[in-house]
């Protein structure tokens, strides 16, 4: 079986590695699971909340990146991201500078985020083309005071801060620029690169948590919303309905999806946070997010049916909802 970009299969995961996952430890209170991206281990009155991601497919802000998009995956949780280790595997022959780059990308965001930097590895290694960083980002709560992407229940409503395909309008446009510059005005491109000060949606999820009523949360990465929906309703063994014309694309994100020839929804969209709500706090929730100038709306529902995953096209078509093979963005950079 040979392997798209990105994200290996679901099957593959439960299928094999799932299946290797060494002795189970009776601290691991939520380990390994599609759909969940973190594990949460129990010491004592307090759970330590983990995550790891790498960042590929970008060049110009990876270090940045790296920080934010594993923050966001702790912040899913309802809790606030605190500590980070971050490996960073460079191409051989590196310049210094660029190790210098990535450093200080990663400690800016982390300042940022209030979160300390407490090891890692760093190094030049054989066959890479372009740099990856691998971070680890961990943060404390008290015991069972979390939610996971497993915790959506049937009649949820279904909010999605921010726009769809954040990140990748952001990548795009930093990393594509130049061949971007050829049919899209300047302004435009500028406006897609500044899309990297979405990206960190920690403020979105403590709000939303705080606020009550929250039973799930979700970092759409690859696969983008799409992707990310599925992923919540296949850790919470449920149904879903979507509604296309309720999901907000921006602007640019629209105009460089067309000239790529790819789907806004199912492109890398760190920056947007899907959450899964009881209707009664629905309206609450909204309007904490849009007192901190986050917007928000409800773009659809979970459903009790598992195999039910059905999205509303905008001319009212109900078909199924696909799951993305591999996120948009890989599409997009091949080109």
């Amino acid at each position: 079986m040979k392997l798209p970009p990105g994200k290996i299969p679901i099957e593959l995961l439960n299928e094999v590695v799932f299946k290797n996952l060494g002795i189970k430890r009776k601290e691991v209170a939520v380990g390994p699971k599609a759909g969940i991206d973190g594990a949460v281990i129990d010491l004592g009155d307090k759970s330590l909340i983990v995550s790891m991601d790498p960042v590929t497919g970008a060049f110009e802000k990876i270090g940045w990146l790296a920080v934010n998009v594993n923050a966001n995956d702790i912040a899913t949780f309802g809790v606030e991201p605190t500590f980070m280790f971050s490996s960073i595997l460079l191409p051989e022959n590196t310049d210094s500078e660029l190790v210098e780059k990535i450093s200080s990308q990663i400690h800016n965001a982390a300042k940022e985020l209030e979160m300390a930097i407490v090891g890692g590895h760093c190094e030049s290694t054989l066959g890479l083309t372009s740099p990856v960083v691998v971070g680890c980002v961990l943060g404390f709560t008290d015991k069972k005071k979390y939610v996971t992407a497993a915790g959506a229940k049937p009649g949820d409503k279904i909010i999605l801060t921010k726009s769809a395909g954040i990140e990748g309008t952001a990548i795009l446009a930093s990393d594509k620029e130049k061949i971007l510059k050829n049919t899209i005005n300047s302004k435009l491109i500028q406006d897609a690169k500044n899309a990297y000060k979405k990206i960190s949606i920690v403020k979105d999820a403590l709000i939303a948590y705080k606020t009550g009523g929250v039973h799930a949360m979700h970092d759409p990465t690859e696969g983008g919303i799409i992707g990310g929906i599925h992923e919540i309703a296949d850790a919470s063994k449920l149904g879903v309905i979507i509604f296309e014309n309720k999901i907000p694309i921006r602007y640019e994100t629209a105009v460089i999806c067309k000239y790529f020839r790819i789907d806004p929804l199912q492109l890398i969209s760190s920056g947007a946070l899907l959450i899964s709500s009881s209707p009664q706090y629905i309206n609450k929730i909204i309007k904490k997010l849009k007192t901190k100038g986050i917007p928000a709306k409800v773009i659809g529902e979970f459903l009790k049916n598992i195999d039910q995953r059905i999205i509303v096209t905008k001319n009212g078509r109900k078909k199924a909802l696909a799951r993305p093979k591999s996120d948009h963005l890989w599409k997009a950079l091949r080109s």
